[in-house]
Order: structure tokens, then sequence, then C-alpha cells
């Protein structure tokens, strides 16, 4: 299928992996068709969820677990339900991610990740009935971070 897009040109994509969310994504609850783009770069967490059918409209996401090491979360059972989730190992998770023209305050919406289940191409994204993460936790700060946590407690002197 040809799809005209915003920050892509015209591209073809396999309709076989169009996920569908039934209620949309809040905001744009009338688009219910996407798809999962790679920016070329298979190793960077990040991706594009495309939508199908207003090819202007693309989120930038992420996979939260490769930014935050222990993000933890539990998805509602009305998701599971709904997405008809069997096992753990046919869902994605992503972040939709917000960025400013400051890159180094870029930010991921840990509160409300989208949840795919990749064996039927079900979507939904989900609000988390926790108050552990934020709608906006930044990733920058997040990847600093953990590179001072590598390095703490290091004994090892350089040669």
């Amino acid at each position: 299928m040809l799809l005209k897009t915003k920050h892509f040109g015209e591209i073809n994509i396999d309709e076989s992996k169009i996920i569908d969310f039934k209620d949309g994504i809040p905001g744009f609850e009338d688009l219910k068709r996407y798809v999962v783009l790679y920016d070329g770069d298979e190793a960077s967490p990040f991706r594009w969820l495309q939508n199908v059918d207003d090819g202007q409209l693309a989120f930038a996401v992420v996979n939260p677990f490769l930014i935050l090491k222990d993000y933890d979360i539990e998805i509602p059972e009305e998701a599971v339900e709904s997405l008809e989730i069997e096992s753990i190992q046919d869902v994605m998770v992503l972040s939709i991610v917000v960025v400013p023209e400051n890159i180094s305050e870029m930010t991921m919406n840990l509160k409300a990740p989208v949840i795919i289940n990749i064996k039927n191409n079900k979507g939904m994204q989900v609000v988390l009935d926790t108050d552990r993460y934020s709608v906006r936790h930044y990733i920058v700060e997040e990847l600093r971070r953990q590179e001072v946590n590598v390095g703490a407690g290091s004994d090892k002197k350089e040669k």
C-alpha cells in the first residue's frame, strides 16, 4: 500500500503490519490505523507511529525499556482483554515522545504507554493507575544519569 507521509515522503507499507486502534489515540479518536516505522537504524530505540489514513500525523515513539531500565508496568486487565493478549511475548510497549526545539528537553510519556499486541495488530494507549511514572520523563537526563551510574563505584585505575 502506498502511503504519502509528511516525514518520509511516499512509502510502501505492508498492509499486514497495520495496527488497529479501536478507540484511536486520545486526542485523535477518529484516526484508528497506524504502522510502526523504523527510521533506518534498527538499533535505535526511537520509532514512528505513523497514521495510515492521515499522512500528516506521526508520533515519535520510543521503547521505554531501552531508556529506563527499571520501567516496570502492569497492563490493566481491560487492556489485556481488549487487545486479546495471550502472552507477554506478543506485546510491544512504546512511549510517545515530545521533541521540543531544545532537544535536551525531549520527554517520553511513561504514564500512558502505547500497548500493541503484535500477534493480532491491535493497539491502544493506556493510562496506568500509578503515580510512579509521569507524562514528561526527560530522556536525555535519564541517559546522563545512567552514564554516571555506570562509572560509579568503579575502583579500576586508568592506564
